[in-house]
């Protein structure tokens, strides 16, 4: 995240982008917004992300106060990731991106197809 304070009102799409604004937070979120979530169960969800960009990814949304880590003790060590209250009022955002995405990957494959006609073939 670029800024950490803003001295002034500053703008709030500015500072909800940058809080939710990453490579994968979206998908973080959006896995999260079923409910918690282990680490590994988060990495096999998001075959693609590194363990560490994973990682660096939680601790964002955690220092944001998006995401919280908790830790159970017992047999084995077990922590969890689920969305905090604020994280919760993302859910519209979250949903609205995801439909706001489906459609808009769907009208590029459907432009890129009408497209290919106009192609030129060599035969």
């Amino acid at each position: 995240m670029r800024h950490m304070n803003y001295d002034g009102p500053g703008c709030p799409v500015e500072a909800c982008t940058e809080v939710i604004a990453g490579k994968w937070k979206g998908e973080i979120l959006y896995l999260l917004l079923s409910g918690s979530k282990r680490h590994g169960e988060l990495r096999r969800l998001i075959p693609n992300i590194t363990q560490r960009m994973l990682t660096n990814q939680l601790r964002e949304l955690e220092a944001a106060g998006i995401v919280q880590r908790c830790v159970m003790e017992g047999i084995s060590l077990r922590v969890e990731y689920s969305l905090t209250a604020s994280g919760k009022d993302l859910e519209p955002v979250i949903k609205a991106a995801w439909q706001w995405g489906r459609s808009f990957l769907e009208g590029r494959a459907t432009l890129l197809t009408s497209n290919r006609s106009l192609v030129p073939t060599d035969t």
